[in-house]
């Protein structure tokens, strides 16, 4: 299945066969929102269905689809997989990682000091196996989010549920990094800071949040003589949490 989020690009249509479906979003939803699209779609139809996501600008290997299958059929335990993703050179892009909820620490990388596979706090949505038997209902992304961190917290979310999330080395992908959202780093920078904001809103502390809001607005200050558009996109990025949350409190 492919979510199709730029319903101007009608090149997509070229991949559509017998065992291709697509869906067209009505305008750019933003990674978790289209997503959900993918994930309710296939729940309403197969509600034991194990979904791999996979971003656009990634591909797989030839035997990855039989290692996921098997290696969920070995260990039908864990809700959320995730698995190595290297960029086109060979090196390690990231696949999850550690969460340090007292400082705000969102720490990538981590599972590789471990096991061939092991339990994790996040695993990113570049490539994400999800095994709907362990979920009464779709799961579902949370469309506060547009781009970045979206992942992170799905992940935490459904932890805090119950469910295991675990790593493992035995199934990889190759990704482009930033193929995509490189073609605009000022609008990349701007999500990627308000949805950081976002998540330590959502599962830190007010004063671990209040603690990064400090730094990011004095790193941003400081800059503004260096690279005042940085700093510009810092300051919006604050600003869009701040709307954010006076857009809750006023349907509240």
């Amino acid at each position: 299945m492919i979510i199709n989020n730029s319903t101007d690009d009608n090149s997509i249509y070229q991949l559509k066969n017998n065992t291709t479906i697509i869906i067209d979003s009505e305008t750019n939803l933003g990674y978790g929102k289209a997503c959900n699209l993918g994930l309710n779609w296939i729940y309403a139809r197969n509600p034991q269905a194990i979904i791999w996501l996979i971003n656009p600008d990634a591909y797989l290997f030839p035997d990855s689809l039989e290692k996921a299958h098997h290696f969920l059929a070995e260990n039908p335990e864990f809700s959320i997989l995730g698995t190595i993703v290297y960029e086109p050179t060979g090196k390690v892009w990231f696949g999850g990682g550690k969460f340090i909820p007292k400082t705000g620490k969102i720490i990538p990388n981590e599972f590789l000091l471990h096991t061939e596979t092991s339990t994790t706090d996040w695993v990113t949505g570049c490539s994400m196996l999800i095994n709907f038997k362990n979920f009464k209902n779709c799961p579902e992304f949370d469309e506060d989010y547009f781009l970045y961190y979206e992942d992170f917290d799905f992940c935490r979310r459904y932890a805090e549920q119950g469910h295991k999330i675990a790593i493992t080395q035995k199934i990889s992908v190759v990704h482009q990094p930033s193929s995509i959202t490189n073609k605009n780093p000022e609008l990349k920078l701007e999500h990627s800071i308000y949805s950081y904001l976002l998540s330590l809103e959502k599962h830190t502390s007010k004063l671990v949040l209040i603690y990064r809001l400090i730094r990011i607005t004095i790193a941003a200050l400081i800059s503004i003589s260096i690279n005042y558009k940085i700093a510009r996109v810092k300051i919006k990025a604050i600003g869009k949490l701040i709307r954010h949350n006076c857009r809750l409190g006023r349907t509240k």
